[in-house]
């Protein structure tokens, strides 16, 4: 069993995704939060190559310390709950970055569920 708590504590991770055109790996390092029960990545608004790939093929993979752990990315596009993660006390600084409205509107969002 994952304890998802433990594993949300390190805000840094490394992503692997599958690039859309070129069904290559491309690992990136990127923060993610657990909101709510949730493993989510987002970001500010704007197009992102992690966020496009994993719309073209949901398989990640969340590497963490020494873990490779297989996963399954899922954009948020559910307004309440965007509103909800902004709002966060770990995620609301990126009220600093844009207005709570275009952030809802534009920014990207996943969930990762493992396993």
């Amino acid at each position: 069993m994952i304890d998802i708590a433990a594993l949300a504590a390190n805000r840094t991770i490394d992503l692997t995704t599958w690039g859309r055109r070129s069904g290559r790996p491309v690992r990136i390092e990127i923060w993610w939060f657990h909101v709510d029960g949730r493993l989510v990545i987002t970001g500010t608004p704007g197009p992102r190559h992690w966020y496009a790939n994993v719309l073209a093929n949901p398989a990640v993979i969340v590497h963490i310390g020494d873990r490779d752990l297989p996963g399954t990315a899922r954009p948020i596009t559910d307004r309440r709950l965007r509103h909800q993660v902004f709002i966060d006390v770990q995620t609301s600084w990126y009220l600093s970055q844009a207005p709570l409205e275009e952030l809802i509107q534009n920014s990207p969002m996943i969930e990762i569920e493992l396993g």
